[in-house]
Formats: C-alpha cells, sequence, structure tokens
C-alpha cells in the first residue's frame, strides 16, 4: 500500500472506522479474558457533541484501546438518555415554531408521540459526532434509557423503593421552573451573577413604637411574610423580641422573633422571613410554626393573597410594591447588590423556590446510603482526583431526602396509580402498577388514574451500569462486566448521578458499580470562563474535527488530561485553533516520517524476533523506546494521559525524528540491515504506542507498513499487542549519545550564530574522545562539519558543553562582525548570571537541602557547577576579543 504525499484526515478517517465497523473490531462477548468494562455516560438525546463530551470521550477511548491491546476483553457499551426536561423544551419549541401550538392544545399522548417522532428523525446525531470522534464502542448493544428492557429495570426498582417504604408523598421546598410548571433538578440551574439591589425597608411596630427595618433582595415576596427574624446573640434588638410588627400594603400583624439562622452582618440583621417562598424561611418557619402564605403562584404570577397586585407578574409587582412603599415613606434605602439569581437553564426564567407535593426517596440513614458511604471510605471505590471523595463522603453524610418526581409530560410516568376520587396528597391512595390491568385489579375498581408526573431522569439513569447489561432478566453480560471498571464524568454531576449509581448498585446488585471514578477536567475559554451558548464562547468540536480531523482534536485534548481540573482551549480565529493546529502538526509529522521510513525499506522483509543492537545510535533509540512505553503505560494507568501525550510527542518528534532518522540515513544509503531493522521495529512499536490516542492514522499507516500484520498476527493494529517492559533501557547508551546530541547541537550553533560555511573543521576538546571518535560519521554527517578532536585554535567561535569545548575556527573578520560575537557572548553572561541567581538561592537555602528528594538537591548542584564553567569560558573568551589579538 503506497501513501499519499499527504496527510488527508477526513478521508482516511471516515475509510479506517468504516473497516472497523465492517469486521466488528469494537464487538464484544464474554470470554475467558479479563473484562474492562466503561459504559459511557449517556449524553442526552437532544444534544450535540461539546467539547466536555469530546475530552471525555477521547479519555474513555483512549483508556478503553490502551486495555483492548494489553489484552483485556474490552466493552464500552454507548447510549443515550431521554433527558426529560432538555427533550421536552425542544420539542415544544418545534411545535411552537411550525404549528403555533403548545403541548396543551395536543394533548399529553399526542404530544408524546411527536416526542418519539422527533428521537427517531434527531436523537442520534451525537451517537454519530462520537463515531466521528473515533469512539470504539460496541454499538450493536446501544442502549436508550427507554427502551423497552430499560423501562422493566426502572419499575423493578421503583417497585422494590416503594414497597420497602424508601418511596413516600410529601411536602418539601423544591426549585421550580415556570417556565415548565415543573420541579427541576439543581443541574438544571443556571447561577447568574446579576447586578441587583438590596431594599432596606422599614417595617412599624403595631404599638406605634418606631420600626425596624429589615433587608430583601425580593420585594415581591414581602406581601407574604409572617415573621421577622432576629439572632438571638444580636443584643441590638433584644429588647424589641416578642413585639408585634404591621406589616405594610397589607396589615397583617407579625411577630418578631428571634433564630440561631440569622446572621447579624447581613444587612441590618433583621430578615423578614416568607415561608412560602424562601428555602431558609421554609425551615425557619417550621421552626416557628408559621403560616405558610402563597402569594406568587406556579405561573410566576401574584395570588389572590397579594390583594392589589393579584394577577401581576412578579417582576412588575416588585416594582409596584417598591413605588407603594416609597410613596408611603417605608424605604429607607435601596443599595446595589451583586448575587446568584437561579434560572431555568432550558425555560429561560427565574426559578421559584416553593413548598410542593412532590414523590421522594428516603436517603440519610438509610441502608442505600449507609452501604455508600462505607463502599467509597473503605477504598473499595477510588476517586481520581483523590480530593473527591472527600466532597462526595461529606455529600453524602448530610444527603437529604431525594424529590424524585417531575410536572412533565416526557419521561418514565410514576407507575403508581390511585382512584378517581382517592385524595393524591394521601400515601395510602396510591398503588404501584406496571399496567392498568394491574393497577385496576389491586385497586379493585375500573375508576383509576395513572400519575401525571413523570420520574426525574437521574432516577432512570442511576440505574445504567447495570440496567444496560440485561438486569433484571438476562445475566451473563452482568455477571462478566460488572462491576464496570472505570465512570469517567464531569464534576457537577458528582452528586446527581455518581452517587445514586453507587447506591443503586449496591441495593440492587449487592456490588459497587465501577471499580474508578475519574473526574475529568472542564473545558474552559482562553480566559478561564465555563464555555456557554449564552456568554458566546463555546468552540464547536465538529467544526475542530472538520478543520484538522478526529485525531488531531483528541491529541490536543489528550495533552491536556491529567489530573489538573480545567483546561484553557483557545477560540477557532480565522479558520485556525492553536492547540488543534499543534497536533494537526504532530500528526503530520508522524505520517511523514512514516512515509520516508516505507520509502526506505524497499525490499526489507521484517521479521518478529526483536532487534539486537550493535551501534550507540541503535542503543539508544531502542533505549529511549523502552524508556517512553513505560512512561505511557504509567501515564494510562494513573489517569494521566497528558503525561503519556507528552512523552509520546517527545520520543517521536525529537528522538526518533529529530535525531534516530537523520542520524541512520548514511546507513540507508548504504544499505545497512541492521539500520532498517531497528528502524522498521521502532516505528511499527511507536504506531501501537500512539494508537490509543491517535487510532485512525496510526491504523492507516501500520495498515502500509511492511509485515506489520505478519509480526502482530493479527489484520489490525487496534488489536496488536501494546508494548511493555522492552528490554532495552540502557542508562550508558543514553549517556554517551546525550554527549553526541550535545556536541552536535554546538557545532550547529556556532555555526548559524556566526553564518560560518559549512565543510570546514570543528574541533572539540573532549573529555569523552572514543564516543566521538566512535560516532564521527554520523556529528559528520549532521553538521556537516569535519571533527577534530583536540583544542582548536585559541582565537576561535567557543562554545562550551558538558562534555567538552567546541571551537569553529575563525575567518577573516571585520569589526563589525567582531562586535556581533561580543554582543552574543555579553547576552549569554547575562542569562548566566540570571540563572546563577535562582540557583544560589535555592543552595543557599537550608530547608532546600533537607526537604528536596536528594537527585532533586545532586541536580541542581550540577547545573550550578556546569554554569560556572560556562561562565568562566565564555568571561575569557570575551576578554580575548577585547585585545589586540583577537582581530
Amino acid at each position: 500500500m503506497e501513501l499519499a504525499t499527504r496527510y488527508e484526515p477526513q478521508e482516511a478517517e471516515a475509510a479506517i472506522y468504516a473497516l472497523w465497523l465492517a469486521n466488528h473490531c469494537f464487538k464484544a462477548t464474554p470470554d475467558s479474558r479479563t473484562p474492562y468494562c466503561i459504559t459511557i455516560p449517556p449524553p442526552n438525546v437532544t444534544g450535540a457533541l461539546h467539547m466536555g463530551h469530546a475530552l471525555n470521550h477521547t479519555v474513555m477511548d483512549t483508556l478503553g484501546r490502551w486495555k483492548r491491546m494489553l489484552g483485556f476483553n474490552v466493552l464500552i457499551l454507548p447510549g443515550t438518555d431521554h433527558a426529560g426536561i432538555a427533550t421536552q423544551a425542544v420539542v415544544e419549541k418545534k411545535i411552537r415554531a411550525e404549528e403555533k401550538k403548545t403541548r396543551h392544545d395536543l394533548g399529553r399522548e399526542a404530544f408524546v408521540e411527536k416526542v418519539w417522532e422527533w428521537k427517531e428523525e434527531y436523537g442520534n446525531k451525537i451517537v454519530s459526532q462520537m463515531q466521528r470522534l473515533g469512539a470504539s464502542y460496541d454499538w450493536d448493544r446501544l442502549r436508550f434509557t427507554m427502551d423497552e428492557s430499560y423501562v422493566e429495570a426502572i419499575h423493578t426498582v421503583f417497585e422494590k423503593l416503594y414497597t420497602d417504604g424508601y418511596i413516600y408523598i410529601g411536602e418539601r421546598m423544591v426549585n421550580w421552573s415556570p417556565g415548565f410548571q415543573s420541579v427541576i433538578s439543581d443541574i438544571e440551574i443556571d447561577n447568574r451573577e446579576e447586578d441587583g439591589s438590596l431594599w432596606h425597608l422599614r417595617y412599624p411596630y403595631s404599638d406605634g413604637s418606631g420600626h425596624i427595618i429589615v433587608a430583601t433582595s425580593r420585594p415581591e415576596t414581602m406581601l407574604g411574610d409572617t415573621a421577622v427574624a432576629v439572632s438571638p446573640k444580636d443584643e441590638r434588638y433584644k429588647a424589641v423580641l416578642g413585639k408585634t410588627i404591621t406589616l405594610p400594603l397589607v396589615g397583617r400583624e407579625i411577630p418578631v422573633l428571634a433564630d440561631d439562622f440569622v446572621d447579624p452582618a447581613f444587612g441590618t440583621g433583621a430578615v423578614k422571613i416568607t415561608p412560602f417562598h424562601d428555602p431558609n424561611d421554609y425551615e425557619m418557619g417550621n421552626r416557628h410554626g408559621l403560616e405558610r402564605i402563597e402569594v406568587i403562584g406556579p405561573d410566576a404570577k401574584m395570588t389572590a393573597h397579594a390583594g392589589a397586585y393579584a394577577g401581576l407578574d412578579r417582576f412588575e409587582a416588585r416594582k409596584r410594591i417598591v413605588a407603594d412603599l416609597e410613596a408611603l415613606g417605608l424605604v429607607e434605602k435601596i443599595e446595589p447588590y451583586r448575587h446568584a439569581v437561579p434560572y431555568c437553564d432550558r425555560s429561560g426564567a427565574v426559578i421559584e423556590p416553593r413548598p410542593s407535593s412532590q414523590w421522594f426517596c428516603k436517603m440519610g440513614g438509610t441502608e442505600m446510603v449507609n452501604t455508600s458511604i462505607e463502599v467509597v471510605r473503605d477504598g473499595s471505590i477510588r476517586f481520581l482526583p483523590e480530593r473527591y471523595r472527600e466532597l462526595y463522603l461529606r455529600w453524602m453524610e448530610n444527603i437529604r431526602d431525594w424529590p424524585i418526581s417531575r410536572q412533565l409530560w416526557w419521561g418514565h410516568r410514576l407507575p403508581v396509580w390511585r382512584k378517581t376520587d382517592a385524595n393524591p396528597e394521601e400515601a395510602s391512595s396510591w398503588v404501584f402498577a406496571r399496567t392498568k390491568a394491574e393497577a385496576e385489579a389491586k385497586l379493585a375498581s375500573p375508576d383509576i388514574l395513572q400519575s401525571d408526573d413523570v420520574l426525574d431522569t437521574w432516577f432512570s439513569s442511576a440505574l445504567w451500569p447495570f440496567a444496560t447489561l440485561g438486569w433484571p432478566h438476562t445475566e451473563a453480560d452482568l455477571n462478566y462486566y460488572y462491576p464496570t471498571s472505570l465512570l469517567s464524568t464531569a464534576q457537577e454531576i458528582l452528586y446527581l448521578w455518581v452517587a445514586r449509581m453507587i447506591m443503586t448498585g449496591e441495593l440492587f446488585i449487592g456490588k459497587k458499580p465501577f471499580d474508578d471514578v475519574y473526574i475529568h477536567a472542564t473545558v474552559l475559554d482562553e480566559h478561564g470562563r465555563r464555555m456557554s451558548k449564552s456568554k458566546g464562547n463555546g468552540i464547536d468540536p465538529v467544526e475542530l474535527i472538520d478543520l484538522y480531523g478526529a485525531d488531531a482534536l483528541r491529541f490536543a485534548l489528550a495533552r491536556e488530561a491529567g489530573q489538573r481540573q480545567d483546561i484553557r482551549f483557545k477560540p477557532v480565529k480565522a479558520g485556525k485553533q492553536e492547540q488543534v493546529e499543534q497536533a494537526r502538526n504532530f500528526a503530520n509529522k508522524i505520517w511523514n516520517a512514516s512515509r520516508f521510513v516505507m520509502m526506505n525499506l524497499e525490499g526489507f522483509e521484517p521479521s518478529a524476533a526483536a532487534p539486537t543492537p550493535t551501534t550507540l545510535v541503535d542503543r539508544w533509540i531502542l533505549s529511549r523506546l523502552a524508556t517512553t512505553v513505560d512512561a505511557v503505560n504509567e501515564g494510562f494507568a494513573t489517569y494521566n494521559i497528558d503525561d503519556a501525550s507528552r512523552a509520546l510527542y517527545e520520543f517521536f518528534w525529537s528522538d526518533f525524528c529529530d535525531w534516530y532518522v537523520e542520524a541512520a540515513k548514511p546507513r540507508f544509503a548504504a544499505g545497512d540491515e541492521s539500520a532498517k531493522t531497528v528502524l522498521w521495529f521502532v516505528l511499527e512499536r511507536a504506531l501501537r504506542l500512539l494508537h490509543p490516542i491517535l487510532p485512525h492514522l496510526t491504523e492507516t499507516l501500520w495498515q502500509a507498513l511492511p509485515g506489520a500484520k505478519e509480526a502482530a498476527g493479527c489484520d489490525f493494529l487496534m488489536q496488536a499487542a501494546f508494548p511493555q517492559d522492552l528490554p532495552y533501557r540502557d542508562e550508558a547508551a543514553e549517556a554517551e549519545w546525550e554527549m553526541v546530541q550535545e556536541i552536535t547541537v554546538a557545532i550547529r550553533n556556532v555555526q548559524a550564530v556566526n553564518n560560518l560555511k559549512k565543510g570546514g573543521e570543528a574541533f572539540v576538546a573532549a573529555t569523552n574522545p572514543d564516543v566521538l571518535e566512535g560516532n564521527r560519521a554520523i556529528i559528520e554527517f549532521l553538521t556537516r562539519f569535519t571533527l577534530v578532536i583536540g583544542d582548536g585554535p585559541s582565537d576561535g567561535y567557543l562554545q562550551p558543553t558538558r562534555f567538552g569545548d567546541v571551537r569553529l575556527p575563525r575567518p577573516e573578520v571585520t569589526p563589525e562582525e567582531l562586535a556581533t560575537e561580543k554582543l552574543r557572548i555579553e547576552s549569554d553572561l547575562a542569562k548566566i548570571e540570571l540563572d546563577l541567581g535562582v540557583l544560589n538561592k535555592r543552595l543557599d537555602d537550608p530547608s532546600f537541602a533537607e526537604r528536596a528528594p536528594e537527585a532533586v538537591v545532586t541536580k541542581t548542584r550540577t547545573q550550578h557547577a556546569e554554569l560556572l564553567d560556562k561562565q568562566s569560558k565564555l568571561t575569557e573568551r570575551l576578554g580575548q576579543l577585547s585585545t589586540p589579538s583577537a582581530q
């Protein structure tokens, strides 16, 4: 197979991916091998690939490909989430735009049918985008959280939780979205920092003795106030405790009471209590037995309890209430106040906290929660970075009951039924049933109805690791692949999803759902802000794939995918993105170098046997390969994919391309078979090492590499054994080759800086002349100078190195050229002075030698000595330039 001159990623990637699919390369079936399983976090069926997705799929697929090449039976199971609120929002918007109707105009059954139609037409967009990224997932197992078998799993879980008393109906304070007329979860809230106002209001005492000043950011809620609270430790208000206030605009008498929750430093130290409209006030109201008065309804309009303001939108009511209070002289002052305002991220409406009758699942103190705490505390489940372990445990130890019902139409309808005339607020009215017939039998009546609510999306996704593996009906996959090996996910769903999967896994399977939880970084913009549509700072990964190819995007992300918790990505400007373009350049380097190697391997018949190096450069490159193999395996094993990526980049670009391939060119020309043997072996193993991150590029090259399939004993690179523990570590070779490299670089630098013609002599006063003599041909080929072992002319251009001084004879020079060299040396000496200052400060600090590792201290002292030596020699040369003989 002949390689094209230029690598065209879009063509190559599509062709290779189709080849993998056609040959069922991603298929996973239980066998005798050790399993490695990831059930991917299911993206919303409405979704398109964003940079967070691209990063996570890069992580999961890189680790999956690595494990597959290590001989594991790898299953990466894909799927999508029905995403109740997100999907309903998309379809409602579509119906409004196209039919000028609301879901209520259609009715529930017809609307749900429309959602299914939309899902079938558009719902797999993100699946095709995952495939474009190169995801080696078993697509035959693609799951959806509303599959028939998945619904059966949900009903089974719900039934047990309901029967065992976990699930109950009750009233709690919730996040209410007026736009959707539904409870929403914390993850569906967009907290936006906004500049608002803090109104200081005068509330007059009922006895006419004055007033108390309260501060509020929501004056429209004052109509529902039922008390004013102060701190019991606040001396300013001890005399007024027990007094009553006549609530302005309403006339209701309310008490002044003490509560430890109040912060004396906030505002005036006195706060109004509106139990129906604030979570903290709700708790205080319960503690003090206060009445709850609803003045803002579910539609965000003022209720009849708001009196003259009834029917107004809450924000219009705010303006009128403030105006009326000002007219009465009851506004003490208005201060600027910057605070977080919670918005529903789908409808865009400001969230209203309100008590609501909902279905809940008991949490704190239950077996489900206690077991889920213990399995993390004892290390059975590992969190990376480890700090998330403590965050998880802290949250679980203070967990509140989980509201699991949502007032939506799209989703898993609660499988609970009641008689039509039964009280829906009474738990005893409801029975669990999978079907209407079952419910009629249990209730002994045909006049029944099912709850209108649907389950929180996180309830269904909490079953993902085991429901996708056949539970509750089939056990072969579950017994083999469960617990899964890894959950790679975002930090913001640690509580909403990760914790709940651990709970359900422990309760229903009796096992943890995964071994490791890797919390990947958040992809931010170049200024460190979260990417979002509203900010207009998002980057479309599909656009980057179109520009540079999937492998370039993968490598750009992998270089950042360690245990840091944010990645800054620059925007696309004028059709370019800096980080991915650099990765594309690396891909081109791999392509061009591989093509050059293959051109020089014509007629060569590789052997599966490992090479036996005889020259220093062969020993060195094989040693560097072995070192890189260890670094890459360590990086992948510890979830430091960034370290593995850097090791691969440095090895292939610098060690292999810049040094080994260049040094081997004369041997190729001479037909040296040993050079070809090492070259082939190193390239083939490098392609294996690179494959997990750059799968399409490396597979394309490997398919074209003569003898690769025969040596690996398989048809695809993704099936070849991943390199491990190569027996080529050779510290002596690396040390000696370092001398060759430094001398070569020094000769090149002196030639370039002084604009000397090549072809002359290069003198090296070497500390180990035998090494240079043994590699004379390579040094001379790489520098185009004749190597002379010796001191050379004292007035020659000098470049001190750790391995001896390099001097190039000085041609007849002009005074201007001498001045240029003098400036260069002065600049070098200035930099050495700065570097010595840093090292001196470190070495003069007694704690450095005491606390730093011995190897670090030794290295610092060695660098210090080398800089002093270099300083001495450059100072000597500067002195020569200042004497007449230097002319």
